[in-house]
């Protein structure tokens, strides 16, 4: 990144900084409203083999544990659509989180931020809007314990008690997931209580919050092409007071596909608003908000410019909330669905290897799924499975990618027993039956 501004860095109230992004605003949002905390497992230890070095813009690891291609990260030398999680790397480890595709230098806060105080502003335009809509949202930072990366995103208030709605890019692969809550400055420890990974969507719960300041929801359904909306996250990752880039809406119901460069990956989103505001890496899962500071979409992703110096977006996408808070409530209900997967998510415990410049990933000559690491006590090493075997089959089903063993274990639940087929490093036919583990964030 050029420059010594960083994304999305505080500006004094009603300017803007370098990247059109508004400073800290004013004001509250709606009352809390009542729910139910749920708690969650804390997340495996890895071991293995280390993963490969960095390059400036990282092909995407997949995540350890899961047996699975996370969701593809992106960028590109020509303008391409991109999700917009912040990446965070740590130094030792050499590898950025999966789904982010801007390298970001400031790492997120460990412990507990200021609570939100606001200031003096004129209470209007954009600083007014985002001083409604700021201390309803939460800073989300996640880390890959395999790799040892960090990422950092944005999430929406659903209730008091720490409901929360996110992107599944955000989360995707984490081996834990923080929360700060902007008006109070609290950090909580999050666990996923479901997510849809076809609709990007996820929902998070909050340990032991209460009390917490609520997002007021809008109307996409009435949205339209002109109006002005304020996009407001946590733009760099940066964990400060959130960002607000304003814009208006440009095309509503749009199709897009983001795909990366590097591994040929590619994911489909439909259906969302496409804007001229100035989102970034790290606003993911933020509020698109109307001028009355109503959540009207889903901050998702945005067009990334293909010079290193120029990391911010003239063109957003939005899912919008009309179509996430359904998805929302049947999470919360605890009804599944063949997209909608609730609780954690079913774990063996391997790293699988991604190839350069393919969306299949790495396969060996059995034309299964090359393992990069195995996580000490998962269930994969307690079978035998070791780095440079090679996964063929699970439950008779061949299993050519990293995205065909996604869909596998996206459809299983821990405590479930698969029959796993495999090649190992010496050519020999191997099989077993696993029990699935609970895996780590989600």
């Amino acid at each position: 990144m050029s420059g010594n501004q960083e994304p999305g860095t505080p500006v004094p109230s009603g300017g803007t900084d370098s990247t059109g992004h508004y400073g800290p605003p004013t004001g509250w949002g709606p009352p809390p409203q009542p729910g139910t905390a749920i708690p969650g497992p804390p997340p495996p230890q890895p071991s293995g083999s280390a993963a490969p070095p960095m390059p400036s813009y990282p092909p995407g690891p997949v995540p350890p544990g899961y047996g699975y291609s996370p969701p593809p990260r992106r960028h590109g030398r020509r303008a391409s659509l991109a999700l917009l999680a912040a990446v965070l790397v740590a130094a030792a480890a050499g590898i950025g989180i999966d789904h982010a595709f801007w390298q970001s230098s400031p790492a997120p806060s460990t412990g507990q931020a200021a609570p939100y105080v606001p200031t003096s502003t004129d209470g209007g335009g954009v600083s007014g809007v985002a001083a409604k809509v700021d201390p309803t949202l939460v800073d989300i930072n996640t880390t890959l314990g395999y790799q040892g990366g960090e990422a950092a995103g944005t999430g929406i208030v659903l209730t008091a008690s720490g409901e929360v709605l996110t992107n599944n890019h955000v989360i995707d692969g984490a081996s834990s997931v923080t929360a700060t809550d902007v008006g109070n400055g609290r950090t909580y420890t999050a666990t996923v209580v479901g997510y849809d990974r076809t609709g990007d969507l996820a929902v998070l719960q909050l340990k032991d919050a209460s009390g917490l300041a609520t997002a007021k929801l809008g109307n996409s359904s009435k949205v339209a092409v002109g109006a002005a909306v304020t996009a407001i996250g946590n733009a760099g990752g940066t964990d400060q007071t959130p960002s607000a880039a304003p814009g208006n809406v440009t095309a509503l119901d749009q199709s897009i596909t983001a795909s990366d460069e590097e591994s040929g990956t590619a994911e489909q989103l439909a259906g969302l608003i496409q804007v001229d505001a100035n989102v970034q890496p790290g606003d993911s899962g933020g509020a698109l908000v109307d001028s009355s500071g109503a959540v009207i979409g889903i901050d998702t992703a945005g067009t990334a410019t293909p010079a290193p110096q120029q990391q911010s977006s003239s063109q957003g996408f939005a899912i919008p909330i009309d179509t996430a808070l359904p998805l929302a409530k049947q999470i919360v209900a605890g009804k599944a669905g063949p997209d909608v997967h609730l609780g954690p998510t079913a774990f063996i415990g391997v790293e699988v290897a991604t190839g350069s410049g393919s969306g299949s990933g790495a396969t060996g000559g059995g034309g299964g799924v090359l393992i990069a690491g195995v996580i000490a006590g998962s269930p994969a090493a307690q079978a035998g499975l070791a780095q440079g075997d090679e996964i063929t089959a699970v439950n008779g089903q061949a299993v050519s990618s990293p995205d065909a063993l996604t869909t596998l274990m996206v459809n299983q639940v821990p405590g479930h027993q698969v029959a796993v087929q495999w090649i190992d490093a010496g050519g020999t036919q191997q099989s077993t039956t696993l029990t699935l583990a609970s895996g780590p964030a989600d």
